[in-house]
C-alpha cells in the first residue's frame, strides 16, 4: 500500500511517521516547506513527547514527483486544502483521499478534485519543533467513513483505518463519521478561539469560570446546529473539554489557533466557528456567540496588516 500525506505539519507528520513504521506501507509526504522536506529526506521524521517515533519516508515539495497512491490523507489547514488537492490530485486517480482537517466542509473541497473521498476526523495534536521534528502533545482516536456524495468504498475505508491503527494511530471505520466529526468541530470551535484571543492554554481557559461559561454557550449553539441536521454526537463535548483540561492530558496544550495567532498566520476560523454559523444560517438555527467569536478572530487577523 502506498499512502501520501498531503500537508506534513504537526498532524500530518503524526500520520506520516506512524504509518512509515509499517513494513507493508510506503509513505510519501507532500509539503511546501522545503526545509521540512529536506530534513525528512536527510534525517527522517522524528516524533517526541506523547510518543517517540523515528521514521524514514519520502518527502517532496514538487507534486509532480508523487507516484500513484492508494490513499491520500489531507492534513493541511482547511483554507489551504483546495490548492493542495488540486496540485496532487493526479496521484489519486485510482485511489481514495481522506480528510483529517479541522472544521466542516473539507470533504466537499476534496470531492471537487478526486472521485473517492473518505470523511474523517482526528483528535491527536502536536506542534512542529523544527524541520523534521514534531512534538506529539495529545494522543487520540481517528474516525473514517465514506463521504456520501463521492464515497470511497467501505473496503477502502477499512483498509486505511486498519493501517493507521497498526501504525499507532487508533482509527475506527464506521458507516457515518459525522457524529465524531461534529463532536470535534464543536470541541475545537468552543475552545480554540478562546485560547487564541486570550493567549491561554486549554487548561487555563477551563479553570476560569467566566471563560468556561463562554465555552458552554458555544457548545450549546454547536449542539443545536448538529441536532438540526439529525446528527447525534458520539460523545458530550463538555465532558471531553473537561477531560482535556486535566494536567496529564492537555492542560498546557496551546491550541492550533493560538499557535497561528502567535505566528500571525491566517486561522481556520471560517471552517470552525464560521462553519458552524454558516450551517446555522442554512438551517435557521441562531448562533450569535459563534458569530461574535468569528468577528473577533477576524479582527485580530486584520490587525496584522
Amino acid at each position: 500500500m502506498r499512502v501520501c500525506i498531503v500537508g506534513s505539519g504537526a498532524v500530518g507528520s503524526l500520520f506520516a511517521a506512524n504509518l512509515a513504521t509499517l513494513d507493508d506501507v510506503e509513505v510519501w509526504a507532500f509539503d511546501l516547506s522545503q526545509a521540512h522536506v529536506d530534513a525528512i529526506n536527510d534525517r527522517g521524521l522524528r516524533l517526541t513527547g506523547a510518543g517517540e517515533v523515528q521514521a524514514r519516508l519520502r518527502a517532496t515539495s514538487d507534486p509532480e514527483e508523487l507516484p500513484p497512491c492508494d490513499f491520500g490523507i489531507v492534513a493541511t489547514k482547511a483554507m489551504h486544502a483546495d490548492a493542495a488537492i488540486a496540485a496532487t490530485a493526479h496521484a489519486f486517480a485510482d485511489g481514495a483521499v481522506a480528510s483529517v482537517m479541522n472544521g466542516v466542509g473539507n470533504e466537499e473541497t476534496l470531492a471537487r478534485h478526486v472521485g473517492r473521498v473518505i470523511r474523517g476526523t482526528t483528535f491527536p495534536a502536536g506542534k512542529l519543533l523544527e524541520p523534521g521534528v514534531v512534538q506529539w502533545d495529545v494522543k487520540g482516536d481517528t474516525t473514517f467513513s465514506p463521504f456520501e456524495p463521492a464515497p470511497a468504498s467501505a473496503e477502502q475505508v477499512e483498509l486505511l483505518a486498519d493501517a493507521c491503527t497498526r501504525g499507532g494511530m487508533p482509527t475506527a471505520a464506521v458507516a457515518d463519521a459525522r457524529p465524531a466529526q461534529w463532536r470535534k468541530v464543536i470541541f475545537n470551535a468552543s475552545t480554540n478561539p478562546i485560547g487564541a484571543l486570550t493567549g491561554l492554554t486549554h487548561g487555563r481557559v477551563c479553570e476560569r469560570p467566566d471563560l468556561r461559561a463562554l465555552v458552554t454557550r458555544l457548545v450549546d449553539e454547536g449542539k443545536s446546529v448538529a441536532g438540526a441536521q439529525g446528527i447525534t454526537l458520539d460523545a458530550d463535548p463538555e465532558q471531553l473539554i473537561d477531560h482535556a483540561a486535566k494536567p496529564e492530558v492537555a492542560y498546557g496544550h496551546k491550541a492550533s489557533m493560538l499557535q497561528d495567532v502567535e505566528a500571525r498566520r491566517q486561522t481556520e476560523i471560517d471552517f470552525l466557528n464560521g462553519g458552524i454559523a454558516r450551517f446555522g444560517r442554512e438551517l435557521g438555527v441562531p448562533t450569535p456567540t459563534h458569530d461574535a467569536i468569528t468577528a473577533l478572530i477576524k479582527g485580530v487577523e486584520a490587525s496584522w496588516t
